[in-house]
């Protein structure tokens, strides 16, 4: 067959397809039906609207693999959002954007933490503002303090205990330095602030003025609580957003799926890499 195909000078497939012309022809497997797939993944959109289609698959692998099936394939998964009308909108930023060349997350847990601040509106015209502080690596948010006023350098202080005792208990110091990646925001330059950052083991670290993206995975936190969870959940006032603000934090430390993290949340990576660290033993 190859030579009578080098011969007439056309490709064997082609020469095949002519010796059969009425037979159709099959172009690898049939699709699979998406009546299951697409419900679930309905549900899990009325959840979490804000969710993409890797979001979305993460969760359904997830799911496949608590229940011992096979995960989907995400191509499949984007093709059945496109389909129906489910992936979100592309965001285009606007305006010239300040990049920081530096590398903000680490390869190894408890080695770099990052604190920034947000500010949440209120139906009512209160404002909530909250601090919080993550691991550069693993990406849990450990702890934060909410308040309808300003923060403060002692609400920092308080931050960073909260997060050291998350993290290694009650202790007087850590048991290694740690660096505290932040902006240069007053609550966080103070010298009684930066000082007591010292005695407890933190080495503060500040970002260039001016320059946000230099704590760019506080940065996306901030983008991440105010999609996924503040614009999508009520907020009548002051004291509904601080009682929420709770199931936020746990439902993205149990749940989110982290582009970074092989799709997977905070608190799944945590485990896996602490099973990795036993299994070396």
């Amino acid at each position: 067959m190859s030579a009578v195909a080098d011969a007439v000078g056309v490709s064997r497939p082609h020469l095949s397809a002519m010796q059969r012309p009425g037979e159709p022809r099959r172009r690898g497997r049939p699709p699979l039906p998406d009546a299951e797939t697409l419900s679930d993944i309905r549900r899990l959109i009325a959840d979490l609207p804000t969710y993409g289609y890797r979001r979305v698959h993460a969760l359904l692998r997830r799911e496949a693999e608590e229940n011992g099936r096979a995960a989907p394939n995400p191509k499949r998964i984007y093709r059945i959002m496109k389909l129906h009308g489910l992936l979100l909108q592309r965001h285009s930023g606007r305006g010239a954007e300040r990049r920081h060349d530096g590398r903000i997350a680490v390869a190894t847990r408890n080695t770099r933490w990052c604190s920034d601040g947000l500010e949440i509106g209120c139906d009512n015209g209160e404002k909530v503002r909250i601090a919080f502080a993550l691991d550069c690596c693993d990406r849990e948010a450990m702890s934060y303090v909410a308040t309808t006023g300003g923060i403060t350098a002692e609400d920092v202080r308080d931050l960073m205990v909260a997060t050291v005792e998350h993290r290694f208990g009650q202790v007087n110091a850590l048991p290694h330095a740690i660096e505290w990646l932040t902006d240069n925001g007053s609550c966080y330059t103070a010298h009684d602030t930066r000082r007591f950052a010292r005695d407890i083991g933190l080495v503060p670290r500040t970002t260039p003025v001016e320059s946000p993206q230099s704590n760019g995975m506080a940065e996306a936190f901030v983008r991440t609580l105010k999609r996924d969870y503040a614009r999508v959940s009520p907020r009548p006032n002051a004291r509904a957003v601080i009682e929420q603000v709770p199931y936020w934090l746990d439902h993205y430390n149990r749940v989110h799926p982290h582009r970074a993290l092989g799709y997977r949340s905070p608190r799944e990576f945590i485990d896996r890499s602490t099973r990795e660290e036993l299994s070396d033993l």
